[in-house]
This record gives structure tokens, C-alpha cells and sequence, in this order.
């Protein structure tokens, strides 16, 4: 029972999520943590207890951004976000939503810093604007990285919702007037130390927040979570594959049947789509996965190619988007304990997925698949684009 004698069920119940959504919840939850259904009561029981024991305090600040992870976690519809994990979750502060209360969003930030130093989660969306000395972005009649900081240094930990905050996303794409980068970046520039999530996506899915909250509840603190990150500040068992691995149409890949030309007849039959420049092969998420709107669907099966936004650097990277993997833009990720340059990043990646390509190339002429054919850029060549070479796609 809650301390207004309320159970946590009954609660959910009063908002329109029965007990048997609310399983279903922890199902897909544990799914995605890379669990067994037999540990789904464990999910259940460590949001059940966080409910019960009080709520833990987050922040949540907005640099420059198009406020699309906002909407992404607002608008989410089953089970809805703010019924169950936000609940969890005290939110004094969400500037987005709170942008028509002016003087009292930001008071209602100050008492909250002051009142739970050392213990708040801060999430933080959107791009750190540094030009102009961090006027580029005002907040409050004060620079946003201002804010930032002082939020930071004090903070349990931070999550980095989406590309923006993770590494600068479309906001610092070239030329970057705005001086746009990532938040553990920038942080690290300051030297503040506080440990950084990232997760990036353009935007952010609600189940990857989802995750990682009830991940934090069941390992009893955010700063446990650090061991399951990988080198990028990412949780590996959200991208830890690639989209391509997940892929449905991954087998039409495999008999290397694709789609060079939208109407064809080949988008019909809903062939591969890497040679109008889908990124998958390159991108780590869920996205095939978790899907969205209710997982009802997703980028590639609504019929788009992946343009790879939960990579590093996405915008100038992987332009043009109807493009294959070619060439790189400029400018510097970095995360805490030094910078990447991305163009190594790209090269390697282009290395790495070129090699890959030709020994599954290797694979396919093996079992008769493609002929002896000339090569492109990162993939051997199969007959049909020999024949269909005005067709092809790409930069």
C-alpha cells in the first residue's frame, strides 16, 4: 500500500492501465533488457517497490532541440509512459510542458536542485549551444549551458535523450553556426565528471527510456547501470545490433534482391532497400524491434530506408539520406574520457561493413548467387545490378 493507503495497482487502475496491461508492460520491458519472461514479475516487483517507497526526483531541461523526444514520450500509447514510469519519477521540471508557466517552471527547478542535491536524475534533451560564449541559447535570461552545468555537478547521474544531447545531432550538422555539440562533450570540457547515459535516436523511443528507468530500479542505483554501457555511454542490449540484423527483409538482402527505383516493381514486393541509401547495416537500434506507435510500425516497413539517426553524427554522415554510406562530414564527437573524430569513426565503420560485405559476397558467388561481376565502392556486385547499373542509387 502507498502512503495514502492506495495500492500501486489500484493507482494504475484509477489511471486506465489494468494489472494485465501493466504485465504485458513488464513483458516487453524485460524483452528489451534482454531478459527471460521468467524474470518479468522481477520487472513488475521493482517498479511496484518504487512506487511504494517514494517517488525519485529528475529534472528534465531542454537545450536546442525540436522537442520531437518530448513529444515521442508524451504521446506514447501503450502503455503510456507517464501512467507508469513516469510515476516513478517525481518531475518538477519539464521545461517543454511547462514553457507557458515561465518564472514558476524555473523556480520549481531551483527548489528541486537545492532540496535533492546528489540525488536527482538529470535528463537532458536537446543540443549544448556554445556559440556566442552560450548565448545562442538564452534560457531564463541566462545562458542554457549555464543552466546545464550547474544541474549537472550536482546530479546522480544524466541521461542524454536522443541524438541532440548525445553528440550535437542535426542541431550542430555543418557548418554549425550554433556551436552545437553533445552534452558528455561538453561536460567533459567543463570537467564535470557525472556519469552520462546516452541515447541516442532521432528521437528517442519511449521504451529505451522505459528501459532504462526500470533497469535502474532493479540494479538499486543509475551509477550500477555504468558496467552495462558500452564505450559510447549507450546500454549494450539497446544497440548492441545493428537495424540490419533485425531487419524483415534482411532474407531479400541475402538473395540480393533489391530496390533501385521507388514504384518499381521491386518496392512493391518489398525488396532491400541499401541501395536507396538505407543505413541499417551501420545503425545500432532497436528499431525493427520495438518499432513505434504502439509498435505498429517503423521506419524501413513503413517503406523508408534507415537514414541512421541513432549513429554518431548522423546528419552530416550519412547525407544524402537516399545515398549509400560514402562519405563523411567533419567536426569532433566526444565523449567523456576524450574525443573520436568522426570521420575515423565513418571509415571504420565503412571498413568493417565493406569487409563484411565482401565475404558474405564471397558466400553468395559460392552458392551461385551472383556472378563475376566489376565491384562497387563496399559491395560486390550482384548480376541484376550489373544489368540495372543506371538504376543504382547512391552519392
Amino acid at each position: 500500500m502507498t502512503n495514502a493507503g492506495i495500492s500501486f495497482y489500484e493507482k494504475l487502475e484509477k489511471r486506465g492501465v489494468s494489472r494485465r496491461d501493466f504485465l504485458k508492460f513488464c513483458g516487453s520491458t524485460a524483452a528489451v533488457l534482454g531478459l527471460s519472461s521468467a524474470m518479468v514479475p522481477s520487472v513488475a516487483a521493482a517498479v511496484e517497490g518504487a512506487a511504494e517507497s517514494g517517488l525519485t526526483p529528475a529534472l528534465w531541461i531542454n537545450g536546442g532541440a525540436c522537442t520531437g523526444c518530448s513529444e515521442s514520450i508524451a504521446q506514447a500509447t501503450y502503455p503510456n509512459v507517464a501512467d507508469i514510469v513516469l510515476d516513478l519519477l517525481s518531475l518538477p521540471s519539464q521545461e517543454t510542458i511547462q514553457m507557458a508557466t515561465g518564472e514558476y517552471a524555473e523556480q520549481a527547478i531551483e527548489a528541486s536542485h537545492e532540496a535533492n542535491k546528489g540525488k536527482y536524475i538529470l535528463i537532458v534533451e536537446g543540443t549544448v549551444m556554445t556559440g556566442l560564449g552560450g548565448n545562442t541559447l538564452r534560457i531564463a535570461g541566462k545562458p542554457f549551458i549555464e543552466e546545464l552545468k550547474t544541474l549537472a555537478k550536482d546530479a546522480a547521474a544524466i541521461v542524454a535523450v536522443g541524438s541532440c544531447a548525445v553528440d550535437g545531432g542535426w542541431v550542430r550538422a555543418h557548418p554549425n553556426p550554433a556551436g552545437g555539440t553533445g552534452v558528455s562533450q561538453y561536460l567533459a570540457s567543463e570537467g564535470i565528471a557525472t556519469p552520462v547515459v546516452n541515447l541516442p535516436g532521432c528521437p528517442v523511443n519511449p521504451e529505451e527510456i522505459t528501459a532504462v528507468v526500470i533497469d535502474v530500479l532493479m540494479l538499486g542505483g543509475l551509477e550500477k547501470l555504468v558496467p552495462k554501457l558500452d564505450k559510447y555511454g549507450r546500454p549494450k542490449y539497446l544497440y548492441g545490433q545493428t537495424i540490419h540484423d533485425n531487419c524483415p527483409r534482411r532474407g531479400h538482402f541475402e538473395n540480393g534482391e533489391f530496390v533501385y527505383e521507388f514504384g518499381s516493381e521491386e518496392e512493391a514486393k518489398g525488396y532491400c532497400l541499401y541501395p536507396m541509401g538505407c543505413k541499417g547495416p551501420q545503425t545500432k537500434r532497436r528499431c525493427p524491434i520495438t518499432r513505434w506507435n504502439d509498435q505498429t510500425s517503423w521506419c524501413v516497413e513503413s517503406g523508408g530506408p534507415c537514414i541512421g539517426c541513432g549513429s554518431f553524427n548522423w546528419v552530416d554522415n550519412n547525407a544524402p539520406f537516399r545515398g549509400r554510406y560514402r562519405r563523411v562530414g567533419q567536426g569532433v564527437f566526444g565523449l567523456q574520457g576524450g574525443g573520436v573524430e568522426p570521420t575515423k569513426i565513418a571509415a571504420g565503420v565503412g571498413a568493417i561493413a565493406a569487409v563484411g560485405l565482401i565475404a558474405h559476397g564471397f558466400g553468395m558467388k559460392a552458392a551461385g548467387r551472383i556472378g563475376k561481376n566489376a565491384h562497387l565502392e563496399t559491395e560486390t556486385v550482384k548480376e541484376w545490378d550489373a544489368k540495372h547499373q543506371k538504376k543504382q542509387g547512391g552519392a
